[in-house]
């Protein structure tokens, strides 16, 4: 009898240890991209903490391991993809520029191309030199995505990669963009640029996974464009162009509140657009966007500052 209980003993003690390795060889050969069997991992290996845990094995059952065992994994996103996709429940993002205040030192450019990896030949954010008729003054007016109430490029996407959430940003994922630039052909704001290259990225960048609110890591063959930045809206920051910009030109918020800022100062959306004479490109396609305008009157600077500023950039 005694012998029958050692010997069912002993048999338990090889199943744990069994499960043991088979657990630590999965969480060893896990995620990472680093080489995990260190010098300093290996003797981490074989010296026990005597601190266990109890976790549920592949089977089913519960065992429990030394935390020496254990490895840290990558970081599971806190968003998902279907959250992202969502959008911000209760939001409904706008953005205002205000012509009378650029002087196309394209700060926004750098600062959106800096956040999201984007090439200078690939800008998401252009800033065009207007000049309307023989006997009107010139001004730079900056551009970007609409991210339009009615968006023509949401229609055409034939595998659903371009997307309108419910907070009003219309969306890119990348992971589903197969590169047909139908999205691109529709678009009558040319917001969209292709990603003809394989992008430069730093290592901690191409381990991340992919996320439509950051763009981030861009894919070569896929269309991109101005996202609105709503992964910093999830934290209650504003867009980098916005808060790159030293003059004020950009204001975003929520036009369910009606509250936007600058970074400096904060206005109700429906009141600077009525007391600024505020409109939209394009609206007699019906688009519907919700990217507005200030005209450019009463200007802080002359329009031969943002030629400097031209031909800087262009050195």
């Amino acid at each position: 009898m005694n012998g029958n209980a050692e010997s069912s003993g002993s048999k338990e003690i090889q199943r744990r240890d069994f499960l043991k390795g088979v657990l630590l060889a999965g969480i060893s050969t896990s995620c990472s991209t680093k080489d995990p069997f260190t010098e300093a991992a290996k003797r981490e290996l074989v010296q026990a903490s005597g601190e266990t845990v109890q976790l549920l094995s592949t089977t089913g059952e519960i065992i429990e391991v030394d935390k020496a065992f254990l490895k840290p994994i990558e970081e599971i996103p806190s968003t998902t993809n279907l959250e992202e996709r969502m959008g911000i429940k209760g939001k409904k993002f706008v953005m205002v520029i205000d012509l009378s205040h650029c002087r196309n030192l394209k700060k926004c450019q750098s600062a959106c191309n800096h956040a999201h990896f984007v090439s200078d030949a690939q800008n998401w954010i252009k800033v065009h030199a207007m000049h309307e008729g023989e006997h009107t003054a010139s001004y730079w007016q900056p551009t970007t995505c609409m991210h339009c109430e009615e968006p023509p490029c949401v229609k055409v996407c034939p595998v659903d990669a371009t997307f309108k959430r419910q907070d009003g940003i219309v969306g890119i994922d990348a992971e589903r963009c197969i590169g047909c630039r139908f999205c691109m052909a529709a678009c009558p704001y040319s917001s969209r640029v292709f990603n003809w290259d394989k992008p430069v990225l730093p290592p901690e960048v191409l381990a991340l996974n992919y996320s439509s609110e950051t763009s981030c890591p861009p894919k070569i063959g896929t269309v991109s464009k101005c996202d609105f930045c709503p992964d910093m809206a999830r934290k209650g920051e504003l867009p980098h162009c916005v808060s790159a910009c030293p003059n004020g030109v950009f204001y975003f918020g929520d036009m369910n509140e009606d509250v936007i800022t600058n970074g400096s100062d904060t206005v109700r959306f429906s009141e600077l657009i009525r007391d600024r004479s505020g409109y939209r490109l394009m609206e007699d396609l019906g688009t519907k966007p919700s990217v507005y305008y200030l005209p450019p009157v009463d200007r802080l600077f002359k329009f031969e500052e943002g030629l400097k500023n031209q031909e800087a950039s262009r050195s």
